[in-house]
């Protein structure tokens, strides 16, 4: 394995693992395998990248530091030479957040400074200019993150952000330095670390921008941002001739479906409206399911019900009703909840036959990937930009985890057919 990345949600790991398989402009890209959990075995023999999948973006700092240190320990046992945490494109954290403490952590574990920090990806409207995090053609605090329940994004300077959650300064590689090419970033990442700056917000607004970064990254031991960070890495192992660039064909998996959704996110929520005109779909109500009124059962029992026309559940709300469920029974409770009701349904339906799942939201996707036990998952292609094709080489089980944010309006319909086989 040459590439390790310790990713602090599920869908987020699925996202970079499908940059890093994919690679840049057809140039491309690594075998690469997403872990659930820290690995207890060593990794699969072909594998070029690993993802270290965990669930630590909204736990408390020190125990995100204690998973994010021992999946290093692993991927540095895999013969890793380089080093990528990944968090959301969105920064999704609050002041006493944890990408701070992990990114510092993992740098001194590592002996490094002058560790780049950049959460664009531009392919799904996320650009990085001045410090500054834009969603679209809007600041990050004006986008729906800026209500999300369990980290609202209220400011859009990252470097101010980041600096709120770390013990050593925070640098800035400003665009008018990136669009000069590798070398210029490599300077003036060097001259930050030199300077005492452990983390360096480094501005993209292209994939042009984060191809420049990757080349000017090609041999630091830690690299942190989002998916789009990793674009160019295969590019430079390939121009090493240490991989050749070629993948396995993915030919489909047949099967019983299901769509789960968990994420509250505006994009979700139009996703949803979208597939809810011409297929099956069930809405869960947050207080039947605190009540017990509402079980796993329930949900087993209307997808199977439905099988063949797409069934979807669905516990996404607006954010004013988030809010309110939360101020009634408490954000834990909620949370703890809904998840729990679709880590379980999925459980049974799995082990029932199914064999195409699409879960949306970070949250719900680790909840249910967890209740499955699943270890480890082959990338195949990409459904929409950040969301691939995931195989369970051991069930043959096909998967799609989305993030809130991500996907095409009919992306639930497209993810169903891109998990099936083709004749």
């Amino acid at each position: 394995m040459h590439i390790g990345v310790i990713a602090d949600d599920f869908t987020g790991a699925s996202d970079i693992a499908n940059t890093l398989a994919k690679g840049w402009a057809d140039g491309g890209g690594l075998r690469t395998t997403q872990f659930l959990g820290i690995p207890v075995t060593a990794a699969p023999a072909d594998c070029e990248a690993g993802v270290v999948s965990l669930k630590s973006r909204s736990i408390p700092a020190a125990e995100a530091v204690a998973q994010s240190l021992a999946a290093l320990e692993w991927l540095q046992a895999q013969g890793c030479r380089q080093i990528v945490f990944k968090y959301c494109s969105t920064f999704d954290s609050t002041p006493q957040g944890n990408i701070g403490p992990v990114g510092e952590a993992l740098a001194q574990a590592l002996g490094v400074r002058g560790v780049p920090a950049c959460p664009a990806f531009p392919g799904a409207g996320r650009t990085v200019f001045q410090g500054h995090l834009f969603v679209g053609d809007r600041l990050l605090s004006e986008s729906s993150v800026a209500t999300h329940p369990l980290n609202p994004m209220t400011d859009p300077d990252i470097r101010r952000w980041l600096t709120r959650q770390s013990t050593e300064p925070v640098g800035l590689v400003p665009h008018q330095t990136v669009r000069q090419g590798a070398a210029p970033i490599r300077t003036a990442l060097d001259r930050a670390g030199a300077g005492g700056e452990r983390l360096v917000i480094v501005d993209a607004i292209s994939d042009e921008d984060l191809v420049a970064i990757g080349e000017a990254c090609a041999d630091l031991k830690l690299i942190t941002g989002g998916s789009g960070i990793a674009l160019g890495l295969p590019r430079n192992l390939i121009a090493q001739g240490v991989v050749t660039g070629r993948r396995g064909a993915f030919t489909g998996v047949q099967g019983p479906e299901a769509i789960l959704a968990g994420s509250c996110s505006r994009t979700t929520l139009a996703q949803i409206e979208l597939h809810r005109s011409d297929h099956a779909v069930l809405e869960v109500d947050v207080d039947a399911v605190i009540r017990n009124e509402v079980t796993p059962s329930d949900v087993v029992e209307f997808i199977r019900a439905n099988e063949g026309l797409q069934p979807l559940v669905f516990s996404s709300n607006t954010p004013a009703n988030v809010a309110a469920y939360q101020a009634r029974y408490g954000t834990g409770t909620v949370a703890h909840a809904l998840e729990q009701l679709f880590a379980q349904a999925a459980r049974i339906l799995v082990d029932g036959g199914l064999r195409r799942l699409v879960v949306a939201g970070g949250e719900t996707s680790g909840a249910v990937v967890s209740a499955l036990g699943l270890q480890s998952l082959e990338i195949g292609p990409e459904i929409d930009p950040g969301v691939p094709v995931l195989i369970d080489r051991g069930t043959s089980l096909a998967l799609a985890l989305k993030s809130g944010n991500f996907g095409a309006p009919d992306f639930f319909a497209k993810a169903l057919a891109a998990l099936e086989a083709r004749p």
